[in-house]
């Protein structure tokens, strides 16, 4: 019996970065799952860092972290969300992951004799990651390339999928590229050229793509489809639109799929072409675009305010706690060092939600701590996330339990109520990448708390990535002040979920639950705090 192929497609970028690979490959992988195919993600990055995990959010965006504890490229939530498939390890390498392997290898000795070159032992380990999702249970591996055709550090990456293409034979892999088609508003037109050029850069690696997505505000006509055929040697049914959408990035796959992008790519790969079911994804977005239960307002109070990426799974999640509560939530975005500036009534007047995402440093933390203050003294419902739980610890601290000063060793080293301080593990670590407490981890869930009305459950699984945590020497002071402690780790000794039972809703945890949310199935404490600020709303 012949050993089952899994099929490969590759995704590249022209023109200009940002144009949206990670949302086309993602939206690829939806219409292919909803064909009935198993299918997994993963992106390559050119940049020399091992992983993003010690990049700055200004700079990168968020640290996407998997169930299995690495740290990853914001790209990969987008890969979960519309697949409801788990990333893992394999589903993101950077230059300095691949170099860091084949240099390892050559000081172990397994090069021995031979000199080591960008070609073959680059490539080869490039191919190697590639085949990393290669198993039984996968019948199409989607691979993204990061950067942009022409980037000097994306060319290994680039030769590695011409020579895997070339390997497993046409029918079992094939080339996307998304390009740019800009309209000129001084000349009034949309042009083809930045488009011919980049297609013209791949030519001379020895690419030709089999499918060209052309990204554009406005529709392209008949002229510019048959233009960009002609020049860029694709079939002109294959010259696919992805026109800016007008609600949601969730419209992308349906507006693919009104083009047969994914019955094309089926077709290329010899696979059979099954009936594609998108009830539940256009339910979804019915209520999404238009909610029946009006609008709620919630503030983000973070840190890396600025660029929008910083907090993109907590925006999204907000989203599917709106959709699972048929009500549209805009977010108020408020930078902490604001709220230090101006006070937190001023940032947070008129909002029925206050969320204090995670992060790093001390820079605008006493701004997040009065955002607490300002939720729980007014009765907002509240959700702390990370860093969040940690300031609203602090906060109790201060504000209830009189312990003035009280703080964490991250930031006074020599603050008199440590209430929040290193994990004990991580106190003779000093490297910075890939050393904190990652991937999903066990939490038992209290009864008779808000958090197991959510769950449904006494068990929960949820990603971590955090340093810090909850000093145990003060449970008892913040349990006779009314802090409830909500969940514990399998062994008890960390504290994940505390909440205050006094207040409408004020839930804060230790973990990341906006790595497990996606639109079809909102995470549980998202869908309760979006509900509960709905409901502050309508009492309002």
């Amino acid at each position: 019996m012949a050993k089952k192929v899994t099929k490969h497609i590759f995704i590249t970028g022209g023109v200009v970065s940002s144009l949206g690979k990670g949302l086309t490959a993602a939206s690829v992988a939806l219409l292919l799952s909803k064909r009935g195919y198993r299918v997994r993600l993963q992106k390559l990055d050119p940049y020399l860092n091992v992983d993003p995990g010690t990049m700055s959010p200004f700079q990168h965006g968020e640290v996407y972290v998997t169930v299995d504890g690495a740290e990853t490229d914001l790209d990969l939530g987008h890969y979960e969300r519309f697949t409801g498939v788990d990333c893992t390890q394999a589903s993101n390498y950077t230059t300095g992951r691949i170099y860091s392997s084949v240099i390892e290898r050559e000081r172990r000795g397994d090069y021995l004799g031979k000199t080591v070159q960008v070609i073959p032992h680059i490539t080869d380990e490039i191919k190697a990651s590639i085949r990393s999702l290669d198993s039984d249970d996968v019948d199409i591996v989607i691979t993204e390339i990061g950067g942009t055709v022409g980037d000097i550090e994306s060319l290994p990456f680039l030769e590695a999928i011409r020579q895997y293409r070339q390997e497993i034979g046409r029918e079992n892999g094939l080339f996307i590229h998304v390009t740019l088609v800009p309209y000129l508003k001084a000349a009034g037109e949309m042009k083809t050229k930045p488009s011919q050029q980049s297609v013209g850069i791949l030519r001379t690696i020895g690419i030709l793509p089999d499918i060209l997505v052309c990204r554009c505000e406005r529709h392209m006509t008949s002229e510019h489809r048959e233009k960009l055929a002609l020049f860029c040697n694709v079939a002109r049914n294959l010259v696919i639109e992805e026109k800016d959408v007008a609600h949601s990035i969730y419209e992308v796959p349906v507006e693919l799929a009104k083009q047969d992008m994914d019955v094309y790519i089926l077709e290329l790969l010899r696979l059979h072409v099954d009936r594609l079911d998108m009830s539940d994804w256009q339910a979804m977005l019915k209520t999404l675009i238009y909610p029946e239960n009006g609008e709620v307002e919630i503030a983000v109070v973070g840190k890396y305010i600025g660029l929008q990426d910083s907090y993109k799974s907590i925006y999204e999640a907000l989203t599917h706690g709106g959709i699972a509560n048929n009500v549209k939530v805009k977010v108020r975005m408020v930078e902490s060092e604001n709220i230090e500036k101006n006070g937190a009534g001023k940032a947070l007047a008129g909002v029925s939600g206050v969320l204090v995402p995670g992060g790093f440093g001390d820079r605008g933390i006493e701004g997040k701590i009065q955002a607490v203050q300002y939720a729980r003294e007014n009765g907002i419902p509240f959700f702390g996330i990370c860093l969040g739980m940690q300031c609203a610890v602090m906060e109790f601290a201060r504000n209830v339990c009189g312990l003035k000063d009280a703080n964490s060793t991250e930031f006074a080293s020599d603050t008199p109520h440590p209430v929040i301080h290193l994990m004990e593990e991580q106190e003779k670590i000093s490297d910075k990448g890939g050393t904190m407490r990652l991937g999903a981890w066990k939490c038992k869930v209290q009864s008779d708390t808000r958090t197991k009305t959510a769950y449904e459950s006494d068990v929960i699984w949820e990603r971590h990535r955090h340093r810090y945590e909850f000093n145990n020497d003060y449970r008892k002071r913040f349990d006779e002040a009314g802090l409830t402690i909500a969940g514990l780790s399998d062994d008890e000794n960390l504290v994940e979920i505390i909440e205050l039972q006094s207040h409408p809703w004020f839930v804060a945890c230790q973990f990341h639950p906006e790595f497990q949310s996606t639109p079809l199935k909102a995470h549980p404490l998202f869908r309760d705090f979006v509900g509960s600020a709905a409901q502050v709303r309508v009492e309002d």
